[in-house]
């Protein structure tokens, strides 16, 4: 099974996403969801027209996806209010909506901050049984 890295930014008119680990793998589209798809396309692009394919895309192909926090915020827009944002990660609203508009960029360590909060939000959440 191959594993495929891939970053998914946010440009000024669309989503992008190329592979970290395989070169000429590329998506771009309006949302996340069509940048995805997009780049899961190009890989089978890119294995028709290659005669010699990576590991990484032999077999069942697994694949990471990498958020810039921008684009990860615009995406979960609809699911995660900022208020919710706030107290999950610890960072006000006003500085998220910062992030989200691309007016500011986190630092290394705020960027940490968000994904180990989500991370112990995901997995609180995931041991919750309903009844």
């Amino acid at each position: 099974m191959g594993k495929l890295k891939v970053t998914i930014e946010k440009g000024p008119d669309l989503f992008g996403a190329w592979a970290d680990n395989v070169p000429g793998i590329y998506g771009e589209g309006e949302t996340v969801q069509e940048t995805k798809e997009n780049l899961l396309a190009s890989i089978e692009l890119y294995k028709k027209h290659n005669s010699t394919v990576p590991k990484e895309l032999q077999g069942e192909i697994s694949v990471e996806w990498t958020f810039d926090v921008q684009s990860f915020l615009q995406y979960y827009n609809g699911i995660f209010t900022k208020a919710a944002l706030e107290r999950i990660t610890g960072v006000n609203q006003k500085l998220l909506g910062h992030y989200a508009s691309g007016l500011k960029k986190p630092r290394k360590a705020q960027v940490e901050k968000i994904e180990s909060a989500l991370h112990g939000f995901l997995n609180d959440i995931s041991q919750v049984h309903l009844a």
